[in-house]
């Protein structure tokens, strides 16, 4: 969790401290006066019968966008989607996406039928309090009791803005409806202050016999923040907090953690790594947030790893919120994809994370703030390779819409 630009929430009668991340797209006035309420919905057994916006179009992927998705007249930020693997034959592959921002009960969820060029409000994802930073995630096969297809998120709710905490919630009916599972970390009140003790920014994944939950750590005496996971083979029940990656000194914040696999056998993992411009003088808005990443064997192995610095070839260092994917496109090393909150260039690397091959890519796609890609692959592959969904809400501290798009990052 980046602390420049901090907001104090006593202004809202909070009491905390509240960050670039904290309310970003909900506004003070609207972070007040919110109150989420949960539902509890059981477990659907059958499918939508018919989606909004049709029952889905002939497989025609293709470069296009921007378009927008929704939030037209909000500051959105911190879009989330998942292609869902399950399609009829000739069909093309529905896109779920939600974002932080909506200013509503919950995490409104969009659906698209025809690769993300149209969307309509398709339900809202129940959350207990005010609540930030979702992530959606298909189950890629049965797991703790839930079909493959199954949908997680995840996300972190305030409680009154007494508490930070990781939840998750599952859904077996595409999205439709949500059941609360667990609440897999929590910290104090939302506070970037270097030795509050919050908690950030879920990310999930299945890996072998474990739902990895990653998340950013402030409970530590010893770090002003780090990465760290914990584990769970029933969804309900937790293991114990595992470092991922710390700072050098107290006061380095590595953030925002993202994981993908780029080989059989290797993983990468990309954080911002907040960094005081005044070593001397930390103050809380005077940080720099460098992107940094790790290769492990294991993406639960993370901190064996080395720390390396993800620095272009040309142009400026890449700033703040990054997002890691992998497309088997680019060469027999395919592509790894990182965006970050400054930047409406892409970093690529065809090298399998070689430091010395970090490049820019170019994309009518604008900057946003924790941009989101999906690499088009597997079941109903488009024929043209190299193609990569994309969906943003506005940079940290804009205002704009939710908007999606494809890219081609070419054969």
């Amino acid at each position: 969790m980046g602390i420049h630009d901090a907001r104090d929430a006593s202004d809202q009668g909070r009491g905390a401290q509240v960050t670039r991340r904290a309310l970003l797209g909900a506004g003070a006035a609207a972070a007040a006066g919110l109150t989420f309420g949960l539902g509890a919905p059981a477990f659907a057994d059958a499918r939508p019968a018919a989606a909004p916006g049709g029952p889905g179009t002939p497989i025609t992927e293709s470069p296009f966008g921007p378009v927008v998705v929704a939030g037209q007249n909000g500051r959105t930020s911190y879009a989330r989607a998942v292609q869902l693997s399950a399609r009829q034959p000739g069909r093309s592959r529905t896109l779920l996406a939600t974002y932080q921002g909506a200013g509503g009960a919950g995490f409104p969820l969009y659906r698209s039928e025809d690769e993300g060029r149209t969307w309509a409000l398709q339900s809202t994802i129940p959350v207990n309090g005010f609540a930030l930073q979702p992530f959606l995630y298909e189950l890629p096969r049965a797991f703790a009791g839930l079909p493959k297809g199954a949908l997680l998120f995840s996300c972190n709710t305030f409680a009154n803005f007494s508490s930070t905490n990781i939840q998750l919630y599952a859904s077996t009916d595409e999205g439709m409806t949500w059941q609360f599972l667990s609440t897999v970390a929590q910290g104090g009140p939302p506070d970037t202050t270097n030795g509050a003790t919050p908690v950030w920014e879920p990310f999930l994944l299945l890996h072998q016999d474990n739902l990895v939950c990653y998340y950013s750590d402030q409970r530590d005496p010893d770090f002003g923040q780090k990465l760290a996971h914990q584990t769970s083979r029933d969804l309900r029940t937790w293991g114990p907090v595992v470092n991922d990656a710390t700072g050098t000194t107290y006061a380095n914040r590595p953030g925002m953690t993202t994981i993908a696999q780029i080989r059989g056998d290797l993983w990468i993992m990309t954080y911002e790594y907040g960094v005081p411009d005044d070593p001397e003088n930390p103050q809380r808005d005077d940080y720099s947030y460098p992107i940094h990443y790790r290769l492990a064997r294991d993406p639960e192995s993370f901190r064996f790893s080395q720390d390396m610095a993800l620095v272009p070839s040309t142009g400026a260092v890449p700033n703040g919120a990054p997002v890691v994917s992998w497309s088997p496109s680019g060469g027999k090393n395919g592509t790894i994809i990182v965006t970050d909150n400054d930047d409406q260039d892409f970093m690529i690397n065809r090298a399998l994370g070689d430091p010395g091959a970090w490049t820019r890519f170019s994309s009518p796609m604008p900057a946003g703030y924790s941009r989101y890609t999906i690499p088009l692959v597997g079941p109903g592959r488009p024929p043209e390779p190299g193609l990569v969904f994309v969906i943003t809400g506005a940079q940290y501290g804009k205002s704009g819409p939710v908007e999606a798009g494809i890219i081609s990052l070419g054969a």
